[in-house]
């Protein structure tokens, strides 16, 4: 029974380290907009 608390424990230790990562990403990264342009050939415009 203690291994099954232990494996527990380090499951949700894991699971709490990639939920405060993500909130970190969420707080420290900030996205740049930015416009994206792709030109298109002529071929597929004439269709």
């Amino acid at each position: 029974m203690p291994s099954l608390f232990r494996f527990i424990f380090t499951v949700a230790a894991l699971a709490g380290l990639v939920y405060l990562g993500m909130l970190a990403l969420v707080t420290f990264v900030t996205p740049e907009p930015h416009e994206i342009v792709q030109s298109l050939p002529a071929s597929r415009l004439n269709k």
